[in-house]
């Protein structure tokens, strides 16, 4: 792994791998939630719950969401399948989106980026780790406007352990973020309710950004919940004026969190220097 060529390599082999796992997470995790759902409102109700098969992030296999068709392993490999089967299910034809393929490629350049910056260490698989994690909530909150717990509790716990030996921010600075990253959303979004007598963001929200505080420390949040904010309000105005989008139709603000994050992994202690030198 000291040669260059062969650390670049698997980093791009790993990241095409985890990314295609990605598209599983990103596509089963809501339905596993809805599953869930299901079952405990049966349960409180006393109704009889419906048997219904195993799904999870494992079973059933991969299969064509269009003729149910099993995918084949050597129909299964990042990006190559995809162009070699033009993008169409060898089955049926119906379009594969090319979604799945830029999640692919999306998370070969997460592992190439984290391996960049923080080298072949510990650091650098902590960050690839947290920058795959992103990319997933990223997506589901896109299509769902869901933050799952199963994500974003788990990145903070990691993000607290990690930081026990300061790979990124002292483990004090850390907690602290945990705890301001959450505060900080929820006393908005009590501030918000009470004014407006509605929800204005989701509890995912807090959790997300509490993550961000335990990776990344106290300091970096400034910085990400202005970073978001903006990008967030340019991108809103730009939809309600080019798009004709209804200004009450709910905005997913985790995908503008996680850039945010992103922009603070890899230049926050630069752009921190400016507000706290």
């Amino acid at each position: 792994m000291t040669d260059p060529v062969i650390m670049w390599s698997a980093a791009i082999a790993v990241g095409l791998c985890v990314g295609s796992f990605l598209n599983v997470v990103i596509h089963r995790t809501p339905k596993m939630l809805e599953r869930q759902w299901q079952l405990q409102c049966a349960e409180l109700s006393g109704a009889a719950a419906a048997t219904t098969p195993p799904y999870n992030l494992v079973v059933p296999g991969s299969q064509c969401p269009a003729c149910a068709r099993p995918i084949r392993a050597i129909e299964n490999i990042p990006i190559v399948s995809w162009l070699a089967l033009r993008g169409k299910c060898s089955g049926c034809g119906v379009a594969i989106p090319s979604r799945y393929p830029f999640v692919e490629l999306l998370g070969a350049l997460a592992a190439v980026a984290a391996m960049a910056r923080f080298g072949l260490s510990a650091q650098g698989l902590a960050a690839a780790v947290f920058l795959w994690t992103l990319l997933a909530l990223t997506f589901i909150d896109f299509d769902t406007q869901l933050l799952p717990d199963n994500l974003t509790l788990p990145l903070l716990w990691a993000g607290l352990i990690v930081n026990l030996w300061g790979l990124f921010t002292p483990l004090g600075h850390a907690v602290v973020g945990a705890v301001a990253g959450y505060l900080s959303l929820w006393t908005v979004y009590w501030l918000f309710k009470l004014l407006r007598n509605k929800e204005g963001m989701g509890y995912g929200d807090f959790k997300l950004l509490a993550a961000l505080g335990a990776w990344l420390g106290w300091e970096a949040l400034p910085l990400i919940v202005l970073l978001s904010s903006v990008v967030g309000a340019v991108i809103g105005i730009g939809l309600i004026v080019f798009k004709g989008r209804d200004h009450n139709i709910p905005l997913a603000f985790g995908p503008y969190l996680a850039v945010a994050g992103v922009v603070a992994l890899f230049w926050g202690k630069m752009l921190v220097a400016l507000y706290l030198p």
